[in-house]
């Protein structure tokens, strides 16, 4: 196993296409969505993350 390869090592992600569960927009994320929560694109991403703590 070359270093870095259990977190998805450096090179590319393999990325999956979803549909944004609140625009509808066909987007791609780095992970495999598994069903029971909502997947957003870049934008409506930003609308719904939680806001930050310092």
């Amino acid at each position: 196993m070359a270093y870095g390869d259990r977190r998805g090592g450096f090179g590319e992600r393999e990325m999956t296409k979803v549909t944004c569960s609140d625009c509808g927009k066909e987007t791609e994320v780095p992970f495999k969505p598994s069903g029971d929560r909502p997947v957003y694109c870049r934008d409506c991403y930003q609308k719904h993350r939680p806001p930050k703590r310092y």
